[in-house]
């Protein structure tokens, strides 16, 4: 019973940590949910990598 609170608390930790990153990239803060969803949490991750974030500074140089 231990092992289910501890997987429980570890999801809930890594969906407030991602909900932190959603919202300094400019996106939705709903947008974490997708990593709740097998496969599609990879697509995101690389979608959140190679995309340009809009609240960053228009002088730093982003790679594309």
């Amino acid at each position: 019973m231990i092992e289910y609170f501890l997987i429980f608390l570890f999801m809930l930790f890594t969906l407030w940590l991602g909900s932190k990153i959603v919202v300094k990239a400019g996106y939705p803060k709903l947008m974490v949910l997708f990593l709740l969803i097998p496969l599609v949490n990879i697509i995101m991750i690389w979608f959140f990598a190679f995309s340009k974030w809009s609240t960053l500074k228009s002088d730093i140089n982003q790679i594309t």
